[in-house]
């Protein structure tokens, strides 16, 4: 499965970055997932969890508030103005 290269920030610090297969979001039209090959997207943002899968299948969670989330060629963009990683 192709790779998308994923990095969410907050407006104080990279919270995470790396490769994964998988990513879904929660947007204020609802939840999104995002696979490899995905068409340009800006959505913004709503409070709640960020879910990112890696290649082994290991599942990392992230808290997200008031951003947005972009995608590119394979690239997503979760910029936050809140992110933290979730235990």
């Amino acid at each position: 499965m192709a790779a998308l290269t994923v990095s969410v920030v907050s407006a104080e610090q990279e919270v995470w970055s790396g490769e994964a297969v998988q990513v879904i979001a929660r947007t204020v039209e609802g939840e999104i997932g995002i696979l490899a090959g995905h068409e340009p997207l800006l959505a913004i943002l709503a409070s709640g969890e960020v879910r990112i899968t890696l290649a082994s299948g290991e599942k990392i969670t992230a808290t997200a508030n008031d951003g947005f989330l972009s995608v590119e060629n394979n690239s997503v963009s979760v910029v936050a103005g809140t992110a933290a990683l979730s235990a």
